[in-house]
């Protein structure tokens, strides 16, 4: 799988382990990158593989997370970003 360096701007994509750093690689791509990027990457890591970590990240954005929540079929509830953002809801200025 081939990394597109402005995705990855704050690391040299040559030092990137795609399996040590599996985590940051599906997080950085799910929430930045194209819609080829996200498919290359779910048949590079599997589907499982890819749902399993998103349910665990810390932060996805709204539209994120509704994307993932359709792609994976899972509710939105079940994904650790949206019980930490329950936890912490955002003040009303």
């Amino acid at each position: 799988m081939t990394l597109r360096p402005s995705l990855f701007w704050d690391v040299d994509v040559k030092t990137i382990d795609l399996q040590k750093h599996r985590i940051s690689v599906i997080e950085r791509i799910t929430l930045r990158g194209r819609w080829e990027e996200f498919k290359t990457m779910l048949n590079f890591y599997g589907k499982e593989t890819v749902k399993e970590t998103l349910l665990e990240v810390r932060y996805l954005d709204k539209v994120t997370l509704a994307f993932c929540s359709t792609i994976f079929e899972i509710p939105k509830s079940e994904f650790r970003c949206y019980k930490l953002a329950q936890l912490n809801p955002e003040h009303l200025d």
